[in-house]
């Protein structure tokens, strides 16, 4: 039988992100993220209904989320369900949860400082695609290559 596991998320952080490190080297990082759910009440005034998710990112995702997110950062996480069971230790029952391992991290709105993020979907540098550099992007338009590249067409002249 086939499955398929998968999970899009985009939501606040509900804390600080903190990340720890693996004997092994490597960063591993829990957030708790708050996806709202709105929808309108018997009085017909909107509500938003929280869902409190837990995440855990592991490697680069972890280090970007150590780095550049605080408590309130929207954020798009992608990735898997996972069930955590484990064996209480006052009582000894088998405790359960439901969390997210997340395989792509992408930081929503606007960069610090106040400058916009262009299109409101950055992505961490580990869910770039490979070869992708960020200098090719970010470099200023120097007057040559602005006089390379034609003007919008009026919009009168638009064929359509």
């Amino acid at each position: 039988m086939a499955s398929y596991n998968r999970v899009v998320l985009l939501g606040n952080l509900t804390r600080d992100p903190v990340v720890r490190y693996l004997p092994s080297g490597m960063a591993v990082c829990d957030l708790g993220l708050a996806v709202n759910d709105r929808r309108k009440n018997p009085n017909g005034e909107w509500v938003d209904e929280p869902t409190f998710v837990d995440i855990t990112l592991f490697d680069r995702h972890a280090e970007t989320a150590g780095e550049y997110l605080t408590k309130g950062s929207p954020v798009l996480i992608e990735g898997r369900l996972k069930m955590d069971r484990w064996q209480d230790k006052n009582d000894g029952q088998t405790r359960t949860k439901l969390k997210v391992v997340g395989d792509r991290l992408v930081l929503v709105g606007s960069r610090q400082g106040g400058q916009p993020a262009g299109t409101g979907l950055e992505e961490s540098a580990s869910a770039r695609p490979a070869g992708r550099r960020d200098d090719a992007y970010s470099q200023p338009v120097s007057p040559s290559d602005a006089e390379a590249v034609p003007p919008d067409p009026p919009a009168d002249d638009i064929p359509f």
